[in-house]
């Protein structure tokens, strides 16, 4: 149960508030969909906090936009062979769309080819260009001469120098988070043309970091130890301790904001220089249409200004960032960057290459109407402190075992008993008893509670606390049994009804931050305006003693919630599976010719039909089988790599054909006297080659038969 005290955690947080909040969200490129690796990670946690702000009263600018600048747009243009500006297009329009539709609140999604962005990155470029903040360097870079062009970014793949993946980008390895450049890979290779790059020289501007050392280890390692996350802080910590270097701020390309600097044609922005910069552009965009001043979001100190984001942008947005900030010299700082973990799907991790995901557009589409429930999921199994696994299963078992059977079935009973026994009025209770005045109590210190976790960033935990309110209505009224006591005391029935149609109005507010359309729903129901310019808002369900008046009247009963039926949670499993085998066929390497035969060695090979009369599973391992085989001119003894595909009960009786003349081999000290043929079915099934075969199907396919 938790505590109340006064005055509340949710007054003393407000009036140690700023005057407003500057919200981010980290810009998702758009080379393809959202997926719910980046809901999970950013995009749900942003929205929350943002929601439970408004909530407060507060001014809030909360802001996002597509990042269209970066390599991997120009990587997707030339395999679908149309332009960057094609890419982008189409993209942008699917990612604010599903946005929209699934309820993030932005109060602008802007994007970084918009005029506005442009001007706002060129004069940031200028000012500090001017004012001497760069470096002016001749360097070596990677340079692909078959595709005439210098290899930036993710143009350029290679093993990374920390963790050895052979599969890391020229920027950052995806494996181990390594930010780096593409010079610092071993083995690098072009991922335009394959070829193996030379290094050439070439001019660029870059931002001394070194220059910003001392200054970012007082401002994070002293500073923010004790508030940014492990994770943030560990990782700030870790690049300062190692030194910093100069990062270079443009680069060699021909998609991009072009550099505005003498010398610089043929060189654009470098997409992390340019894209925080669309979080100033996206709000002076914001401000223009609302009649705002843009300044005192980025300017004043008394605004908190947080970045949303995942674990991967952490070196971009907590060092970067900030010393561009602090090189300009008249922007506020980020007061927090309450970056995520990875979220991973049904065991693996989430791949936008390998269609291993579960798109955000396509979710709206099968799951019309359920866009909380996905929001539930994603918030309870949030990535919080590590990496997570979403499983549709999990999916499932949230939804019908949670919100239906929790959170719906109390919302249910209490709406249908006030019909029921009072024409849907809220009734007039008597005299509380005890249990009514504790279970008010509790109630009202919900609010703190969820404020205080919402504050420290820990939506998981907030959810939760909303669940409990949920949890406290049903035990309250499974405890004080109102179908029963209509029967005997008419007016303890009243002040049962009264008290839980009380909690459900709390549920109406609360649940606003982490399932915005059931809270409107439930508003609906409950005929109230849940907003912070009425009686019934945040701060009223922790002090206020009454939140519905006798007397009031509610609608008729909706379903919040419906449950998720196993055929659907199959669909989806069955398209991740199909995603799976398009993969493997796509990835199988092809095992070469080889070296060509004469026909007398093929006549050599001694194949017969043998029956296989005795099997048992070799001690200790875990592929082979030892069987005993009747060739009709023997019973020999066959070692088999077929365990893990076949039982030693699933075999015996099976007639099979068999190479007869090879030479014996000793395998874990059993002599293996032939060898079996097996193949594989087109759904990848071990299968024998089957001799009774009257017509060849996959079980007597001897091409590309495998030998066992």
């Amino acid at each position: 149960m938790p505590v109340y005290n006064e005055p509340s955690i949710s007054e003393k947080i407000m009036s140690q508030d700023p005057k407003r909040y500057t919200i981010t969200a980290a810009l998702p490129y758009t080379n393809g969909p959202v997926h719910i690796g980046h809901l999970a990670g950013v995009y749900v946690p942003a929205d929350i906090y943002a929601r439970f702000q408004r909530l407060q009263g507060k001014d809030v600018a909360f802001v996002c936009g597509s990042d269209e600048h970066g390599v991997p747009i120009t990587i997707k243009a030339k395999k679908e062979g149309i332009t960057p500006q094609q890419v982008v297009d189409k993209y942008h329009g699917i990612i604010k769309q599903s946005f929209e539709d699934f309820g993030i609140t932005f109060d602008n999604y802007s994007r970084t080819s918009a005029k506005i962005h442009h001007d706002t990155a060129s004069a940031f470029f200028k000012e500090l260009y001017e004012n001497g903040k760069f470096i002016e360097e001749v360097t070596e870079q990677l340079y692909d001469a078959d595709a005439n062009q210098f290899l930036a970014d993710r143009f350029v793949i290679g093993t990374c120098p920390k963790c050895g993946n052979e599969e890391s980008y020229g920027d950052q390895c995806e494996n181990c988070g390594t930010s780096h450049n593409a010079t610092d890979l071993i083995n690098p290779k072009s991922a335009i043309t394959g070829a193996v790059p030379t290094l050439k020289e070439t001019k660029h501007w870059f931002l001394p970091l070194d220059q910003y050392q001392s200054w970012l280890k007082e401002w994070i390692v002293d500073g923010h130890k004790k508030d940014w996350k492990t994770n943030v802080y560990g990782q700030c910590k870790s690049w300062i301790d190692d030194g910093l270097r100069p990062r270079a701020v443009t680069r060699d390309l021909d998609w991009g904001i072009p550099v505005p600097a003498e010398g610089a044609e043929g060189k654009v922005l470098y997409v992390w220089f340019d894209a925080p910069i669309g979080y100033i552009s996206a709000t002076k965009e914001w401000a223009a249409k609302e009649g705002k001043d843009w300044e005192p979001y980025w300017k004043d100190e008394d605004t908190k200004l947080l970045h949303f984001i995942g674990k991967d942008n952490i070196v971009f947005h907590c060092i970067i960032f900030p010393s561009m900030l602090k090189a300009e010299g008249s922007y506020i700082l980020p007061n927090n960057v309450p970056a995520n973990e990875f979220l991973n799907l049904e065991g693996n991790k989430i791949s936008t290459s390998k269609n291993w995901a579960v798109w955000l557009h396509e979710y709206l589409v099968d799951f019309p109407g359920q866009q909380d429930v996905l929001r539930y999921a994603l918030t309870a199994n949030a990535p919080e402190t590590k990496d997570n696994d979403f499983t549709w299963a999990d999916f499932q078992l949230r939804n019908n075992s949670e919100l239906v059977a929790i959170f719906g079935n109390f919302i249910n009973r209490v709406v249908v008993l006030t019909h029921k026994y009072y024409a849907g009025e809220v009734p007039q209770p008597g005299i509380l008893s005890e249990v009514d005045e504790q279970t008010l109590t509790e109630l009202k210190a919900y609010p703190d509670v969820i404020t205080s976790s919402i504050e420290r960033y820990r939506f998981r935990e907030a959810q939760q606390e909303l669940m409990n309110v949920a949890r406290l209505g049903n035990k309250y009224l499974a405890d004080e049994e109102p179908w029963k006591t209509i029967k005997t005391d008419e007016e303890r029935t009243k002040t049962v009804m009264y008290v839980a149609l009380q909690i459900a109005s709390a549920l109406a507010v609360l649940s606003e931050p982490f399932l915005p359309f059931t809270a409107k729903k439930l508003s609906g129901i409950l005929n109230v305006d849940a907003t912070p310019a009425t009686n019934l808002n945040w701060n009223a369900v922790s002090t206020k003693s009454q939140l519905l008046s006798p007397g009031h009247k509610i609608a008729e009963v909706q379903l919040l919630f419906s449950k998720i039926e196993d055929a659907q949670v199959q669909q989806q499993l069955d398209k991740l599976a199909a995603s799976k085998k398009a993969n493997e066929i796509m990835n199988a390497t092809v095992e070469p010719q080889k070296e060509t035969i004469q026909f007398d060695d093929f006549t050599k090979l001694d194949m017969r039909v043998g029956t296989i009369i005795e099997a048992e599973k070799m001690p200790k391992t875990k592929k082979l089988l030892v069987l005993k085989v009747d060739t009709g001119i023997d019973v020999r003894t066959i070692v088999s790599g077929i365990a893990e595909s076949f039982t030693p009960e699933e075999v015996v009786g099976k007639r099979v054909t068999v190479l007869v003349n090879l030479a014996p081999r000793a395998l874990r000290g059993v002599e293996s006297q032939g060898m079996i043929l097996m193949t594989e079915t087109p759904e990848g099934k071990l299968v024998f080659v089957n001799p009774d075969a009257s017509t060849p199907t996959s079980d007597s396919v001897l091409n590309g038969a495998t030998i066992n």
